[in-house]
């Protein structure tokens, strides 16, 4: 447990690690690749790591360099995997690998944390099911561990409900351009969190393949395309730089986050901008995004697009004005925790009143005070909280080590800002 210290911090410009989406669908992307593939930049925390390892045991060949990854493609064909593919609390690894494992060969058994048994996956077992893939979970409850049995696939048409997660369909548009007929993918429910699909589509474009889509209900993607090995560039992550807009929307000091422009296809980029309805300062300039905060006061926002962002932008509501309503973000309760609860009751600690509804939560600003915050080993939870320690004492952040899993070096750069 630490306690953040509570004092003026400077204006700072901050470096942030690259994208931990981009990361995950790259080191794909490459692995289905026809050849040698360099990643720069890419983020290596806990979670991107399983999928690398995770990649190696199925017979990838790939090399961590300082900063970089090299990995070599193998047009789509992995090896035989006796031994269990351990994905820890990993969401992304576990739907993106899941369906990465039906172009395999044999049978493929993926498990996780505790919590990760209890995460949904069904929806995309279903899919994998309506075009021939014997996939189901272990346990027959919806939830990891999963069995995938590996072969050659011919593709063909799904309809697939998104409502709970935007990546059971990352997840197979993915893998649409290695199977023979190619993929008919038609959206039932959802999706939920559209920018990531944005950002699928876009990596896969980097790499020569072709996705036709109409809105974000109707994906085709061609059979026997070949993704093309390359270099490739990770971006700076959206969402950790939320944290760090967070710091300067409470404080009051402005601080930029470098390397990011408001065209970045991360949806969490738009967090600036509902801090800037909330009343900051947001400048867009050349080399990174700054927000520097005002006198806060309450919004009304759709979150559905950048539900990461819904922990810290509901602290930061903590310290404004009036009543924020953070709506249509009932996936969050399948997350590393169920963060609408997790949030709620934390908050409620603090002294701020805050309503829990079935998709979202209203929250009366008010002073919050310190208090001792439970993570639930939630790695969103940590860095968020923590950044309330900077405007009011005795904030203790218990277990702050899980923000490994997305950010290791956080509480480093953290203390950069005093």
């Amino acid at each position: 447990m630490i306690e953040i210290k509570t004092r003026s911090i400077k204006e700072s410009l901050i470096k942030v690690p690259g994208s931990k989406s981009y990361t995950h669908r790259l080191l794909i992307a490459a692995a289905l690749s026809n050849g040698p593939c360099i990643i720069k930049n890419p983020l290596k925390s806990e979670d991107t790591l399983l999928s690398l390892k995770a990649l190696q045991q199925m017979g990838i060949i790939a090399y961590e360099k300082s900063d970089s990854v090299e990995i070599k493609g193998a047009k789509g064909e992995f090896q035989p995997c006796n031994d269990p593919i351990y994905l820890a609390n990993s969401g992304t690894s576990m739907r993106l690998l899941t369906a990465l494992a039906a172009l395999g060969q044999g049978t493929y058994t993926l498990t996780g944390s505790k919590r990760m048994q209890e995460r949904p996956i069904k929806n995309l077992l279903e899919g994998l099911n309506q075009i021939g893939v014997k996939a189901r979970a272990v346990n027959n409850n919806g939830c990891p561990p999963v069995m995938i049995q590996g072969e050659k696939q011919r593709g063909g048409v799904i309809e697939l409900d998104c409502s709970i997660s935007s990546q059971y369909l990352s997840a197979l548009l993915l893998i649409g351009p290695c199977t023979t007929k190619g993929l008919d993918v038609k959206v039932s429910k959802g999706p939920v969190s559209k920018p990531y699909l944005d950002m699928t589509v876009e990596i896969m474009s980097q790499f020569n393949i072709a996705v036709n889509q109409q809105g974000y209900q109707s994906f085709k993607v061609a059979g026997n395309q070949i993704y093309q090995s390359g270099n490739y560039q990770v971006e700076p992550d959206c969402s950790q730089a939320g944290y760090f807009w967070a710091a300067g929307a409470i404080t009051g000091k402005a601080v930029k986050v470098l390397g990011l422009s408001s065209d970045s296809l991360q949806g969490d980029v738009r967090l600036a901008e509902v801090f800037r309805q909330m009343g900051c300062y947001v400048k867009y300039d050349s080399d990174g995004i700054l927000v520097k905060g005002g006198d806060l006061k309450g919004v009304e926002v759709d979150m559905a697009d950048m539900p990461d962002m819904v922990p810290t932008l509901a602290v930061t509501a903590a310290f404004a004005s009036g009543t924020t309503i953070i709506k249509n973000v009932a996936h969050l309760k399948a997350k590393e925790s169920d963060r609408l609860s997790a949030v709620a009751t934390e908050l409620g600690k603090m002294g701020i009143k805050v309503s829990l509804m079935d998709s979202g939560l209203i929250i009366e600003g008010g002073k919050p005070k310190g208090a001792i915050i439970n993570t639930y080993n939630d790695h969103r939870i940590a860095m968020s909280f923590g950044v309330a320690g900077l405007k009011i004492a005795g904030i203790k952040i218990k277990d702050e080590n899980c923000v490994a899993k997305s950010f290791p070096n956080f509480w480093e750069v953290f203390n950069s800002l005093y």
